[in-house]
C-alpha cells in the first residue's frame, strides 16, 4: 500500500466513526505525519487527492483559514472524472444524455414535496424569461434542472445529476451553434420548463417524468445528437 493511502484510510475512519465531522480542521501536516508514521510528503499528497475529491478544502497561509477542513462536495469530483472521460470519448455524450433522462425523469416524478426547491425553480424560470443570451440561459437551465432533482430528496441522485451536467456543460453550450434558430428554441425551452414545473406542482409525477424526457431528448435531437 502506498503511504499516502494510510492518510486516506485514516480520514475515512475518522469521518465514519464521528472522530471528524464536516467543518472540522484536520491536524497539522507535521502532527498527522507523526501520528500515522508517514512522511509529510505523503500527507501532502493525500490532502491534494482529498481536495480534488471534494472531501477537504485547503486554505493557504498561516491565518485562521489555513489548513485542511473536512467538507462534502461529491459533485466536484464526479464531475471532473466524467468530464475527462467524455474528453477521451470513452463515455459517449449520447449515453450521458440517456442517463440524464433516466435520473431526471425519476426525480421529476418525486419532486412535488419540497416547496423551497420548487420556489427556487420558479425564480429561475422567471430569470430565464428575461435573458436570451445562450450561455446565460443555459447556466440558468442547469440550475433549474438541479433544483428539481434536489426537490426529489435523494442526495445521491442530486450529486450524480450535478456531475453529469458539469461533464457536458461546455459541450451543451457548443451545441447551440447547431440549432437552426436559437430564438425559437429558447421560446420552446421556456414553455417546456413551465409545463414541467406545473406538472410537479400538481403532483402529477408521470406527466412530469414524460415532459422531462421529451424536453431533454428534444434539445439534443434538434442539435443533431442522437439520444
Amino acid at each position: 500500500m502506498r503511504t499516502h493511502q494510510h492518510v486516506l484510510n485514516w480520514l475515512e475512519h475518522q469521518l465514519s466513526s464521528g472522530g471528524l465531522v464536516l467543518g472540522d480542521r484536520l491536524p497539522p501536516e507535521r502532527t498527522l505525519a507523526e501520528r500515522l508514521g508517514v512522511s509529510r510528503t505523503s500527507v501532502r499528497e493525500a490532502v491534494r487527492i482529498l481536495e480534488v475529491m471534494g472531501v477537504v478544502r485547503v486554505g493557504v497561509g498561516s491565518g485562521p483559514d489555513a489548513g485542511a477542513v473536512a467538507i462534502s462536495d461529491p459533485t466536484m469530483a464526479l464531475g471532473m472524472a466524467l468530464r475527462l472521460h467524455v474528453a477521451t470519448s470513452h463515455l459517449p455524450v449520447a449515453d450521458i444524455v440517456q442517463t440524464r433522462v433516466l435520473l431526471e425523469s425519476w426525480a421529476a416524478s418525486r419532486a412535488s414535496a419540497d416547496a423551497q426547491a420548487l420556489e427556487e425553480a420558479e425564480e429561475l424560470l422567471q430569470r430565464m424569461d428575461e435573458v436570451s443570451d445562450a450561455t446565460e440561459f443555459l447556466d440558468l437551465d442547469i440550475r433549474f434542472h438541479l433544483a428539481l432533482s434536489e426537490a426529489a430528496g435523494n442526495v445521491v441522485v442530486s450529486a450524480m445529476l450535478g456531475s453529469l451536467r458539469e461533464a457536458v456543460k461546455d459541450y451543451g453550450g457548443r451545441l447551440t451553434s447547431n440549432l437552426p434558430d436559437w430564438g425559437s428554441t429558447v421560446q420552446r425551452l421556456r414553455a417546456e420548463h413551465r409545463a414541467i414545473l406545473t406538472a410537479v406542482r400538481n403532483d402529477d409525477g408521470p406527466a412530469a417524468a414524460d415532459l422531462v424526457t421529451t424536453h431533454i431528448e428534444g434539445f439534443y435531437q434538434e442539435a443533431g445528437v442522437a439520444g
